[in-house]
């Protein structure tokens, strides 16, 4: 089942019934979102308009993490997702979206990339805050 993103139809101001002009065109149908999780690496091509292809994650293994102060970017395994601000039931479920907070064998690392679109994770290194006691 696909979800569509326009409503068509609707009502108006006064609550009357407003009769769709046309049906639906195959842009405006939506699809669901794919989101990319830690595991063995799983990638799915979606063909998008245009006759585009969109490489998507469903499971990612490794990620590309820059070091900000050397310029480095090393080619680090995912070993899981610490926090994900998008969305809470993101977090608890493990899931990869841009912005989220993983912890990789390099060190801690947020995601800059959107694995879910783009078919690759790429993070930069979080710099450790200093303890004070």
């Amino acid at each position: 089942m696909r979800k569509s993103i326009e409503n068509l139809a609707g009502r108006k101001l006064t609550g009357g019934r407003k009769v769709a002009m046309r049906g639906r065109r195959k842009f405006e149908i939506d699809r669901y979102p794919n989101e990319a999780v830690v595991g063995a690496a799983q990638i799915v091509a979606r063909r998008t308009r245009g006759n585009n292809v969109k490489a998507a994650f469903k499971t990612a293994e490794f990620a590309n993490v820059i070091d900000a102060e050397t310029k480095k970017v090393t080619r680090s395994k995912i070993l899981r997702v610490t926090k994900n601000p998008a969305n809470r039931d993101y977090e608890r479920r493990g899931v990869i979206s841009k912005g989220a907070v993983i912890e990789t064998e390099s060190g801690t690392a947020t995601v800059t990339s959107r694995p879910g679109q783009d078919g690759v994770v790429n993070a930069v290194l979080v710099k450790a805050a200093a303890k004070s006691s």
